[in-house]
């Protein structure tokens, strides 16, 4: 029987009688036990809400050049700051950028380009990973060999370099910047999934399967992968947090997101020249890309405690 399927007996808040409670269920319950969890959820569902809220939140539009004496005053003293705004009636919360551009309706488009490029790149990392590192460890053989020594040359490189190396020879442009990322995270998913494969294959159940005459395909996606998926799912979680470090550092290089795409790392980088005449055009970004990070390490962190069986007495 697999994992999925195993049912654990546990009594109830009254020690009375007894309840069937999947594995999953627990590691649902235990993880939101983990208080640095739960804030990193919270903090990614606000995100959420900005991102999809975005055109009713934001008071401009992400590229509306903005003309007018007081428009470039705003950029100079921006509205929010720790000692509280400067102006009577603000009319710009965060400043205005170089562009004149409000720097706050730019931040709030920016966290749905943020979501989308970690779940995007992740989504495509994982499907090439899981296939080619399932392969590898079901198969073995010369299917492990080829597949596995591919994938070490892609470790060998650093990820942020290779990435700079991919986009700068397709061209510059999101699209590109997403593909590269995706690649070069994929020797990470393959290698979770192959050490995974490689413990279930021995399980009883899987024995059981192949005695009774199953296929390798039925084997491998209906017994083997949705047993296999546990570890994946919290390597993706910490991955996207890495994507989107990887996506803001090449749009600070000017190799993702063209302008007037509101990317916070090419806002980063059109604006840091400023850092010392208008701080507060490289602060807001850096902020929300710190923020969206710490939101996805927390929730990786706890799903990695939570699925953890060596802490199931401990939850």
């Amino acid at each position: 029987m697999s994992n999925q399927e195993t049912k654990i007996a546990q009594l109830d808040a009254e020690g009375l009688t007894l309840k069937s409670v999947s594995l999953w269920q627990i590691a649902w319950r235990r993880l939101f036990r983990r208080r640095s969890a739960v804030v990193g959820m919270f903090i990614l569902a606000a995100l959420t809400f900005i991102a999809l809220a975005a055109p009713w939140l934001a008071p401009y539009s992400f590229d509306e050049v903005l003309i007018g004496v007081e428009d470039v005053k705003a950029r100079e003293k921006p509205c929010i700051h720790l000692f509280g705004c400067e102006q009577e009636k603000p009319q710009h919360l965060a400043g205005i950028d170089g562009n004149v551009r409000d720097q706050y309706s730019r931040l709030l488009y920016g966290a749905r380009l943020s979501l989308m490029v970690g779940f995007s790149t992740v989504t495509f990392a994982i499907i090439v990973g899981t296939s080619l590192g399932a392969l590898a460890g079901y198969f073995g053989g010369w299917w492990d060999n080829i597949i596995m020594r591919f994938m070490d040359v892609l470790l060998a490189f650093p990820s942020l370099l290779l990435a700079i190396a991919i986009v700068t020879f397709l061209g510059p442009g999101l699209i590109n910047a997403l593909l590269a990322i995706g690649i070069v995270s994929i020797p990470a998913y393959a290698r979770v999934m192959r050490a995974s494969v490689l413990t279930v294959r021995e399980m009883e159940y899987v024995s059981a399967t192949r005695a009774l005459g199953g296929s390798n395909m039925q084997i491998l996606f209906q017994r083997i992968l949705p047993n296999a998926l546990t570890p994946l799912i919290v390597q993706g979680t910490l991955g996207i947090a890495s994507a989107i470090l990887d996506a803001a550092a090449l749009s600070f290089l000017g190799l993702g997101a063209q302008p007037p795409t509101p990317e916070w790392g090419s806002m980063l980088g059109a604006e840091r020249n400023q850092v010392f005449t208008a701080p507060h055009l490289v602060f807001y970004p850096g902020f929300m890309i710190m923020l969206t990070v710490l939101a996805f390490n927390l929730i990786g962190d706890g799903l990695r405690d939570a699925f953890d069986p060596r802490l199931a007495h401990a939850s």
